[in-house]
This record gives C-alpha cells, structure tokens and sequence, in this order.
C-alpha cells in the first residue's frame, strides 16, 4: 500500500523545494494538500509522480499539471491570503484546493461536466473554493473581479475577457506558446492595458479552448 503521506513529502522535497520554489506558504500548501485524492482511483499510485497526471475529461486529454511545474506558476502569481482566484481548467480540483490555502476565495471553473462534478466531490472540504462549469475561454465574470487568474495548461493566445476580469493590479498567469516549451508568463493589469514579464520555461499540456482559430489563406 501507498504511504500517500511520504509520498507527498518526497514530492515537495525532490521536485519542488529544488526548483527554486522557496515561498513558505506555497510549500506549506502542497505539503497539506492530498493530491490522490483528487486523481482517479486506479492512478492513485501514480498521484506524486514527477509528471503530467492524465484525469480524462474533453477528448481523454485533460491533466493534472506536473506538480513542480504547479508550484512555480502559483508563486509566480503572488497570492495573498485576501486574494479571490479564478483558477480556469481546474480539472478535478488539485490546483484549487492549493489555491486555496493561499487565498481567500477560489472559483474553479472546469468546462467538461463530468470533470466538474468530480472537483465538487472532491473540493467538499474547501468552504472558501466555488466549482463553476462552463466554457474555459469565457471566464467566470460574474463571481469577479479578480486579485489572480490562473490558466492550467499551455495556451496560445489569451482572450481580452479575462483582463477585463482582473481588479487594477491583478495578476493572469499562464503559460504561453505552441508546443514545449512555452513560457511561463505574469501579466499585470495597468489601466484598460497589461504588461507581461516571461517568468520561466515550462512544458505543459495545452488547453484545447485557447488555441488560435486558423488563419484563412487561399
């Protein structure tokens, strides 16, 4: 049988703690949250692998995001214990729960339904996460405005509606670019615009919702 709990430490110690990920808070959180929990039962095992963790959902292409790689976005955003979080593509709910002990409120906003009410079951415990199921690329608008936006997964363009959805000051995090690796990226919103600074390289699963429309050509 799995020790889950030493598993866990072996995760934030061999994986996390040595890829410069050095906020205690944030190491506090993937030290208490049980991240088997939120992955099918026959991967239990394989819950604190260094690796992007397969859960199903849209097309059987929907992942649990490699937990150094997690780490590193959630501290790049700089999240404060007043902070509200949209966490889009939250999957079944591992990145939210995180999220959660770190902000004040979380809404997790999953598009495949199934998917969805698996985050709901498995977020039970968390009073201060909102599961929210809709279309990933629209946001959640009406339980904004937000301090943070955190894209779970690779994306080639960001839409204007989740800048329009930060407060003055607020972060959107994602990683940016077409195949590995993209770029790990923190934009700011100042005024009506944004500014972005490239924080590290990252490789993760795309987000099929916001890949750009192809380009018409003769």
């Amino acid at each position: 049988m799995t020790d889950f709990v030493q598993a866990r430490r072996t995760m934030v110690d061999c994986q996390i703690r040595t890829n410069d990920v050095t906020e205690a808070r944030v190491v506090d959180a993937f030290l208490t949250v049980p991240r088997e929990t939120f992955v099918p039962a026959a991967k239990q095992p394989l819950a604190y692998l260094d690796a992007d963790l397969a859960v199903g959902g849209e097309a059987g292409q929907r992942y649990l995001i490699q937990p150094m790689y997690l780490a590193k976005l959630v501290q790049a955003a700089g999240i404060k214990s007043t902070d509200t979080v949209l966490d889009i593509g939250a999957a079944t709910g591992y990145s939210s729960a995180i999220l959660a002990e770190l902000a004040e409120k979380v809404v997790a906003l999953e598009s495949d339904e199934g998917l969805a009410a698996s985050a709901k079951t498995a977020l039970a415990s968390y009073p201060n996460v909102t599961v929210v199921n809709g279309p990933l690329e629209q946001g959640a608008a009406g339980s904004g405005p937000y301090d943070v936006i955190l894209i779970e997964g690779a994306v080639e363009e960001i839409p204007q509606a989740l800048f329009a959805s930060l407060k003055e000051g607020g972060r959107l995090v994602a990683v940016v670019g077409r195949g590995r690796p993209g770029r790990a990226t923190v934009f700011v919103k100042v005024g009506p615009d944004h500014t972005g600074r490239i924080a590290f390289d990252a490789s993760v699963p795309a987000l099929a919702a916001f890949a750009k429309a192809p380009a018409f050509s003769f």
